[in-house]
């Protein structure tokens, strides 16, 4: 059964960023895209880089490491689709934000 666990405030994070957050002990990558928010699992498949650190342009954000880039709203790479991370489904009560976890 689904786990409903709560992973920020939406205040924590501004509009066009991210941040890294734990659930549940999996890290995952949190962000904000104008106003709407959407988790990825926070390694990119490359090499591990935190994508919760990387630079978030539109919906696409680019790993620090070696720049990989995926769409945080789907978690395909828009460069190779072949190429992606999983997205963690959201929920939204007031100003908290809950990761849903199988």
């Amino acid at each position: 059964m689904p786990e409903r666990v709560k992973i920020a405030v939406r205040s924590e994070v501004p509009s066009g960023a991210g941040k890294v957050v734990v659930a549940l002990g999996r890290v995952l990558a949190l962000f904000n895209v104008e106003g709407d928010f959407f988790a990825v699992d926070n390694s990119c498949p490359h090499r591990g880089g935190p994508l919760g650190e990387g630079y978030l342009q539109g919906q696409v954000v680019t790993c620090p490491w070696h720049g990989w880039q995926f769409d945080v709203t789907t978690g395909e790479s828009p460069l190779n689709p072949r190429h992606r991370v999983r997205c963690v489904r959201l929920e939204a009560d007031g100003e908290d934000l809950f990761a849903i976890l199988d």
